[in-house]
């Protein structure tokens, strides 16, 4: 069996180290190049960095960063935040690291991550997926603009409600000035709004999500966890694999920086939905939570963040721990 592995993370905003609660509530946790440092000395498996509020004119921090870091760790290093382009994703690799992770810019068009995993290796790619549980509805959360293309719509989550007309998108035509990418030769699509229904009072309500398997489904999130979308985690996760991704990189929004514990449900339903590594996030509190998502939760490895970067416990003390519960580790 593989040696799970253990990632710290860290949220980088502004060229410092952040934590918050459900992606909110941010405080400072310190110089990013110093806790790489301090978690390569103390064994780390790898190390992420994301960049939570990327942008283009910010861009130089976040290589710089990756470039000091580089230069005196040693342990593989993913990076994501912003990454829209295979440029991007070139300038960070030449920066040092090791993998890329996307979320947004892979919702926005799935065969972006084709075209980065033939560029540079699914070894390279890794897809970030942000989820949220659904219950009845799902305020406020929006389709994409190929929610119609027959080769994709699997993997949007299953509503009652109708949705709005909408003019139908010809092949050859353009979005925003842009060829969509996502379409095949014989494919047309429909750019479809807010997702909503029209009830009794004729007024405007969020979709009704039917439930999944055993009454569970999960939504994505994009834009760092601000914007809702209408696309099953599940599904999604599978279309990726698909499409070339090397690993997934799952964080359930609705434990992120609780510390109750990993949402177990929902990384049991990804990892035994794909073949490919799943790295559980969203939840550590204690080491027994690491050894819950490893071994109920069935991921290949585990993401934290506050149990680290406080001190609360070690990366030592995590391996320790999880290799007295027959978990193999790397020590």
């Amino acid at each position: 069996m593989l040696a799970k592995r253990i990632i710290p993370c860290l949220d980088v905003k502004d060229g410092r180290v952040v934590k918050g609660v459900s992606f909110i509530n941010l405080r400072d946790a310190g110089d990013p190049v110093e806790n790489a440092i301090f978690y390569d000395e103390q064994g780390a498996d790898e190390l992420v960095f994301l960049d939570i509020t990327a942008s283009h004119e910010k861009r130089k921090i976040i290589l710089d960063v990756v470039m000091k870091t580089a230069e005196d760790v040693f342990m593989p290093l993913t990076v994501g935040g912003g990454i829209k382009t295979l440029d991007d994703i070139r300038d960070l690799l030449n920066a040092g690291c090791d993998k890329v992770s996307i979320n947004t810019t892979a919702v926005k068009d799935p065969y972006f991550i084709s075209r980065a995993a033939e560029k540079f290796g699914s070894q390279c790619i890794v897809i970030a997926i942000d989820a949220k549980r659904v219950y009845d509805s799902l305020p406020a959360a929006t389709g994409e603009e190929w929610f119609n293309a027959p080769s994709l719509k699997n993997v949007c989550l299953d509503f009652t409600g109708q949705i709005p007309p909408v003019p139908p998108f010809p092949k050859g035509g353009n979005i925003g000035g842009n060829h969509p990418s996502f379409l095949k030769d014989d494919e047309h699509v429909k750019i479809p709004p807010l997702f909503q229904r029209e009830d009794e009072h004729n007024k405007k309500s969020p979709p009704f999500i039917k439930g999944g398997e055993g009454g569970l489904q999960w939504a994505i999130s994009t834009h760092g966890g601000r914007k809702m979308k209408l696309i099953d985690a599940v599904q999604w996760a599978q279309k990726m694999e698909e499409l070339g991704a090397g690993e997934i990189m799952l964080t359930s929004m609705d434990k992120d920086g609780t510390k109750d514990g990993y949402d177990i449900e929902l990384t049991r339903a990804i990892s035994e939905a794909v073949t490919i590594p799943v790295i559980a996030s969203g939840g550590a509190g204690t080491l027994e939570h690491l050894y819950e998502a490893l071994a109920q939760g069935k991921a290949d490895a585990v993401l934290a963040a506050s149990i680290f970067h406080y001190r609360e416990y070690t990366i030592k003390e995590a391996k320790e721990y999880l290799r007295a519960k027959g978990v193999p580790v790397r020590l």
